[in-house]
């Protein structure tokens, strides 16, 4: 199946607008005592919240967004070690279970912009793009992984995606990775996209052209 992909804008940032909910930043102002914050506006709890974490030491307020965040799945002796890590390096980016990369990017960016940079920063990138059948008859849903695929085509051998992951995004190998590698994948209308992910990941300059074909072959059962 044969489509046509057009880069329509790509931009890095250094947070996910919206990504903490009301809830979160209730639950961690409360985790880091600060009183009466079911009263405040919700437009201002973040900028609260910033303000309560560093009342903590950094390593000690990041154990306590990372437990907030991943002590469901994390053991307390490697959200122990994570902070550590996060304080001399992009934890983020390196993390070896990349499902988990987007969670730890949230956490680092929280942590950076309220110590005013003691934590080191991390970018993501979002691609607005349109993904267009050749053939009019395709009625496939693009997912995470075939958006990927699709996007081989376009990326330079040198992008870090294609070095890790050439046989998945050239052929038919099932991909699993795709899921924690696409942070978030939005459309109202299966041609029009908004992608997020990792800088580190995926960048400008990663893309050969912002215009070309490429083809996705379903595998058979």
């Amino acid at each position: 199946m044969k489509y046509h992909l057009k880069i329509n804008s790509l931009k890095t940032v250094d947070e996910i607008k919206d990504h903490w909910t009301t809830d979160d930043y209730l639950q961690l102002l409360e985790k880091f005592n600060f009183p009466d914050a079911g009263t405040t506006k919700k437009e201002t709890l973040h900028e609260l919240l910033l303000m309560a974490i560093t009342d903590f030491e950094p390593k000690e307020a990041a154990i306590i967004v990372l437990t907030h965040k991943l002590g469901e799945i994390l053991t307390e002796g490697q959200i122990e070690q994570i902070s550590n890590d996060m304080l001399i390096d992009t934890v983020c980016e390196e993390y070896p279970e990349i499902e988990l990369q987007y969670a730890l990017f949230n956490c680092n960016q929280l942590l950076y912009k309220a110590f005013n940079g003691i934590f080191p920063s991390a970018n993501a990138t979002i691609i607005d793009c349109s993904i267009t059948p050749i053939d009019k008859n395709s009625d496939i849903k693009i997912t995470k992984e075939i958006l990927l695929k699709l996007f081989g085509s376009g990326l330079s051998n040198r992008n870090i995606l294609k070095r890790l992951f050439g046989d998945q995004m050239d052929g038919n190998a099932a991909f699993p990775e795709a899921e924690g590698i696409v942070w978030e994948l939005k459309t109202t209308d299966n041609l029009n996209f908004s992608v997020t992910t990792s800088a580190n990941l995926l960048k400008d300059a990663d893309f050969n052209s912002l215009e070309f074909e490429a083809e996705f072959e379903v595998a058979e059962n």
